[in-house]
């Protein structure tokens, strides 16, 4: 079932909370949903400052990464008819300080486009959403939260260099044990056996970075690495130091 929250689960299993989701609304008796699949929008063009409708949360979104989101507050509800009528797309910056309801948070300035892919709509007004990170952005420039927050952003690509299947492996692979190991107290669940990432290693390695168990400024340190390599370095050393540590407590009982 949904949570109340506005992330929910974790993106490996996104698919399946919506079929699920949808599913238990069904059987309430009171939800009546039409489900939309967007198609393209045109994007900005590089370096292009645009306005943008933005959705701070207390979590952080990849490109390619695919997470589902739950819409109940007026602002946001509003945000998404407008997705849906116009340009799909809105931006998702993770919050600094503060609450996610009711505003007055603090923002980081570097965060992800996305775009809607799915969305299904609750007979109260609420929504829930699959949504798809395209690219990175950064804020130039916070306007009113009025009706909903919006900024005037770029976008801000990453250099993406030739990496090694050596590198994308011990990542893979360092985020396959940290799960593993963080599945033996309940913390996470483990990252399935099948779980395959794209063939092309940039997109892959978002992907990857998208399944570490890493704390959410962790995340934002991930984001905002320069390069695939910086990147892709910078998640194996959190990874395999967080490795280190759950060693040494679940060897400590």
């Amino acid at each position: 079932m949904w949570r109340r929250a506005r992330v929910l689960g974790h993106p490996t299993s996104v698919r399946a909370q919506l079929r699920s989701g949808l599913a238990g609304y069904r059987r309430s008796g009171w939800f009546r949903v039409s489900v939309v699949t967007m198609t393209d929008a045109a994007p900005s063009e590089p370096g292009e400052v645009r306005r943008l409708g933005m959705f701070p949360l207390s979590a952080v979104v990849y490109p390619h990464a695919q997470i589902p989101l739950h819409v109940f507050e007026p602002r946001y509800r509003a945000l998404t008819r407008d997705c849906l009528a116009g340009d799909s797309r809105f931006g998702i910056v993770l919050i600094e300080r503060g609450a996610e309801v009711g505003g007055g948070d603090q923002r980081m300035a570097v965060g992800t486009r996305a775009v809607i892919s799915k969305a299904a709509a609750l007979s109260d007004g609420r929504w829930l959403l699959i949504v798809q990170g395209e690219l990175r952005i950064r804020v130039g420039e916070w306007l009113a939260d009025d009706p909903y927050p919006l900024a005037m952003v770029e976008e801000w690509p990453t250099q993406v260099d030739a990496i090694s299947p050596s590198v994308l492996r011990r990542a893979e692979q360092s985020v396959r044990r940290t799960r593993g190991l963080l599945s033996e107290s309940g913390a996470t669940s483990a990252l399935a056996a099948e779980t395959q990432f794209d063939a092309d290693p940039e997109v892959a390695s978002w992907q990857i970075c998208s399944e570490a168990p890493l704390n959410m400024m962790d995340a934002q340190r991930v984001l905002c690495a320069t390069s695939t390599l910086e990147r892709l370095e910078l998640l194996i050393a959190l990874t395999e130091a967080m490795e280190q540590d759950l060693h040494r407590m679940l060897a400590s009982g």
